[in-house]
Order: C-alpha cells, then sequence, then structure tokens
C-alpha cells in the first residue's frame, strides 16, 4: 500500500489538525523571560566590581527586536517595576528606562522595519550603554570618571552576551508559537 503525503497536515510549529496556538503560551513566555532575567541580582556572585549584566534589560531588547508587537507599549511599567524591586535600584530607574526602551524601538521600527543582525546588534549595545551609564547615574552613588570605568567589564559582558539573549528568545519564540492540542 502507498504511504500518503501528510506534509499539508504539519507545518514548522507542529500538526495543523486539532491544534492552535495557546494564548497562555503566546502571552505568556515573554514576561516569565523577562521576569525570570531580573532575578539575577538573586545570584551568589561576589565581585569587587559591577560584573552581572542588566538581564532582565538584555532580554527585554532582544524580545522587543526580534518580535515588535508581543509586548504591549505599556509593559514597560509592571516589568521595570518588578526589575526595580528585585535588582536594589531606585524605584522608578528601571520603569523609566525600560518604558522609555519600548517606544524608542516602537519609533525605530516605524522608520526602519528591516533589519539585520549586525544591525540589531549595534542597536542593542547602543541601549544597553546607554541603560548602564544612566543606571549608574541614577543610582545615588557619588560617582567619579574612576568608578564610571568599573562598568566597563559589565558594559562588556552585555554587548557580548546580546547575540545569545537574541537566539534564545528566538527559541523561546518558537515554543512561545508552539502549537497544542485544542480541547472542546
Amino acid at each position: 500500500m502507498e504511504r500518503l503525503n501528510h506534509s499539508s497536515r504539519r507545518d514548522a510549529f507542529g500538526s495543523k489538525i486539532n491544534r492552535t496556538s495557546s494564548p497562555l503560551l503566546m502571552v505568556g513566555v515573554p514576561w516569565l523571560t523577562i521576569m525570570l532575567a531580573s532575578l539575577a541580582p538573586m545570584l551568589p556572585v561576589i565581585a569587587l566590581a559591577p560584573v552581572l549584566p542588566p538581564f532582565a534589560y538584555i532580554m527585554l531588547l532582544a524580545w522587543r527586536l526580534l518580535r515588535v508587537n508581543v509586548l504591549p507599549l505599556w509593559a514597560g511599567l509592571p516589568l521595570g517595576l518588578f526589575d526595580d524591586l528585585l535588582s536594589g535600584q531606585p524605584i522608578g530607574s528601571a520603569i523609566l528606562l525600560f518604558s522609555i526602551t519600548i517606544i524608542a524601538i516602537d519609533l525605530m521600527e516605524i522608520r526602519f522595519p528591516w533589519r539585520s543582525f549586525w544591525q540589531d546588534w549595534l542597536t542593542g549595545s547602543l541601549f544597553i550603554s546607554a541603560y548602564l551609564i544612566i543606571s549608574a547615574l541614577v543610582s545615588g552613588a557619588d560617582l567619579s570618571l574612576v568608578q564610571l570605568r568599573l562598568i566597563v567589564p559589565q558594559l562588556l559582558i552585555a554587548i557580548v552576551l546580546f547575540p545569545l539573549a537574541s537566539r534564545l528568545v528566538s527559541v523561546l519564540d518558537r515554543l512561545r508559537l508552539l502549537r497544542v492540542r485544542r480541547l472542546a
């Protein structure tokens, strides 16, 4: 007996018959990954200078550059508040910076809808640099030029980790779009 080709029943996201994308996965995965990245300051890392990059901001940036419409414009407020509560920064700093980033990327998307990997990396690097410098200035510490140089390792680690975060977000985006069995 000849085997039938069932390619019309399948695509990259799984079976099409009795399957649909889960609204919980579609909405929850970006929010959950950014919130889990906010827990990074809880890691037991002992260092003389700040070396942990702002993982939540990097994930927010990666999600926003990969999928512009996955987070609403107001998402900077709750995600920034959650990050402020866990990072030790003054309340409102991440709220402001997350919100400005989301709005700026939205405006950039209108002007430049098609970008390459290198443009996204450059954009991410510029946003991360601005975030770290503004966060250091808002932190309330007496900063001199010597102390501002202490964030250079953190900045370099964050810039190098951004493409890895973008790759992780692309894998998580496939999980977000995975089709699951529809009940009822």
